[in-house]
């Protein structure tokens, strides 16, 4: 997304536009410590048992088993870890200035149809030497992953990239819904929705609820998937992930489908769709 060599902009133009900030256009990211990685990966695991754990609680939680650590670091670690608690709490992470925030269209929305709405999310997948970023386009009725992209970075680029290659496989839905987070309000994202003319919706602040299919769809992966892998590389990583959401596509039965697919619902339900509009 970024040229360094570009004719008429420079890199400073070039990150305003793409809503990300010079130093992590230039950021290498570094390594964690298997200490902190393995308490990462505990946060994690506890946060999906308890998506109301404050930094406060987590802290404690810890502390009674064995870790002697305090509430900040914590604190920096589930901030890093793109986790906050599910109930409304002060200034923990503000919008970006700049940015638009969409008001949430699905309240009281039946949703039974594929296309109807789509809906993103970003979460982080802990690996043996380090972590990644994974962001993940869900469409709301079959609950069919339509595209996904790792990262190593909380940037804009690969929620577009991931974007983009839904709508170029799938078309486009009526209504997009995501968090407030900078990567979904940057201009490079809700202008890519924009142009194809796609609805913008965004959750309200702290209402993880509001997006709650992708939050599953979170909780199977890890569970499924990630916490038995222990990735080593981000080319492991990748593959692995593509393997589970292969199989979850295609192969993994849902009780709110009488056992269908996503790729069933998805597939059956969107002819009968077009062939009444």
């Amino acid at each position: 997304m970024i040229d360094p060599g570009h004719s008429r902009l420079s890199i400073v133009r070039q990150c305003e536009l793409a809503s990300i900030s010079r130093s992590s256009f230039y950021r290498q990211p570094a390594a964690e410590s298997e200490q902190t990685l393995r308490l990462m990966r505990l946060i994690d695991e506890q946060f999906l048992e308890t998506p109301w754990y404050g930094s406060r609680q987590m802290a404690r939680h810890l502390r009674r088993n064995g870790w002697c650590i305090g509430r900040h670091r914590v604190r920096r670690l589930m901030t890093r870890m793109g986790l906050a608690p599910i109930y409304q709490h002060p200034k923990t992470s503000e919008p970006h200035p700049r940015h638009k925030i969409y008001p949430y269209l699905l309240r009281h929305l039946t949703i039974d149809r594929p296309d109807h709405v789509w809906c993103a999310d970003v979460t982080y997948i802990p690996m043996r030497r380090g972590f990644l970023y994974l962001v993940a386009i869900m469409d709301w009725a079959s609950r069919k992953v339509l595209a996904w992209r790792l990262s190593n970075t909380m940037d804009a680029e690969f929620c577009v990239a991931a974007l983009e290659e839904a709508i170029g496989r799938f078309g486009k839905p009526g209504i997009f819904n995501t968090d407030q987070g900078s990567q979904f309000t940057s201009f490079a994202f809700t202008n890519t929705l924009r142009d194809a003319d796609i609805r913008i919706s965004m959750d309200g602040r702290g209402r993880w609820m509001d997006n709650v299919f992708i939050e599953r769809l979170w909780r199977s992966l890890k569970y499924e998937c990630i916490f038995l892998s222990a990735f080593e590389t981000g080319s492991e990583a990748r593959a692995g992930i593509g393997r589970w959401i292969g199989y979850y596509n295609a192969d993994r039965p849902h009780s709110a489908f009488d056992g269908r697919t996503p790729d069933e619902v998805y597939a059956i339900e969107k002819p009968a769709v077009k062939l009444a509009a």
